[in-house]
């Protein structure tokens, strides 16, 4: 049975360069209540990008 946990919400991060790639991790709401935001590997584009947080 999977464990819920509330205060490490699962969070999608989509590429700011069109491309509609995405990630998936889990975020800290205690530590960055804001919308993430983390520079990672664009396969497409095969550059890094800035992913932004979505809902």
């Amino acid at each position: 049975m999977a464990k819920r946990n509330d205060l490490r919400p699962l969070v999608k991060l989509r590429s700011s360069a069109g491309t509609g790639f995405t990630y998936v991790t889990r975020k800290s709401r205690r530590d960055t209540p804001d919308r993430l935001s983390l520079t990672k590997y664009d396969p497409i584009v095969r550059r890094h990008v800035e992913f932004k947080e979505t809902h």
